[in-house]
């Protein structure tokens, strides 16, 4: 088979199966970034969501239903999505239009979920704290004595072993100057050329397998196969 023939190959053909929750949430913002996010604060999602999803994917071999409820939980639970569960909030759908609205108890309850889960990360970083010194104290008991030096006091640098550090403006500036990324017209997306396709905050470079008026099919270099639209692609 030639190159150009097996980049052709349909999205179907070409679909790799994801395994993990943070790929999944990936493809889910892929596909209705309407309704979910990986940056900033989301928007709730409509009570009964997971049947419409199952709907909507039940042709596609990417996800299975086992993996998509374990990726909603997981979205649901995060700390800004709980924080995002507002009284006076409008749910959304898949393609992001408005539905009921939260309640008071329904922000209540997820207020006290937020509240338990940081209370327990709270006492999940005092544990490996407390287990971090206690295996430092062991070491130390156990350390020869001879090999007990203490700690020599650093020189002060001389005059000729100076370090000269930049002021902080000039590394902020350095920092913010990142170059932003320029939108790939309908010239530079051709079957097997590169881009650079936005998740979040984050751009991934993928390859062009397909290309169907504004819709482009594109696969990233996990493997996963992303359909998104044209105006969604920079320049690699």
């Amino acid at each position: 088979m030639k190159k150009s023939e097996a980049l052709m190959t349909t999205p179907t053909e070409q679909s790799v199966k994801v395994s993990n929750v943070k790929d999944i949430l990936t493809y889910l913002a892929a596909q209705f970034p309407a309704c979910f996010s990986l940056t900033g604060e989301p928007k709730p999602l409509k009570i009964g969501i997971f049947q419409d999803l199952a709907n909507r994917l039940q042709d596609d071999a990417t996800v299975s239903k086992t993996q998509l409820r374990q990726a909603l939980r997981v979205y649901t639970s995060s700390w800004r999505y709980l924080e995002s569960t507002k009284e006076g909030v409008a749910r959304v759908d898949l393609d992001g239009a408005p539905g009921d609205v939260i309640d008071a108890s329904q922000a209540e309850h997820a207020n006290k979920v937020l509240d338990e889960s940081k209370a327990k990360a709270a006492e999940k970083r005092k544990a490996k704290i407390a287990e971090a010194k206690a295996k430092q104290a062991t070491v130390a008991a156990d350390k020869p004595a001879y090999k007990k030096m203490p700690n020599k006091k650093a020189p002060s640098p001389s005059k000729s072993t100076k370090v000269h550090q930049k002021p902080a403006s000039a590394v902020e500036t350095v920092t913010q100057s990142a170059p932003s990324l320029q939108k790939a017209s309908a010239e530079h997306v051709v079957v097997g050329g590169k881009v650079l396709l936005k998740l979040g905050q984050s751009p991934m470079l993928a390859t062009v397998l397909e290309i169907h008026k504004d819709d482009v099919t594109v696969q990233l270099g996990s493997g996963m196969v992303i359909k998104t639209r044209q105006d969604s692609l920079y320049l690699a």
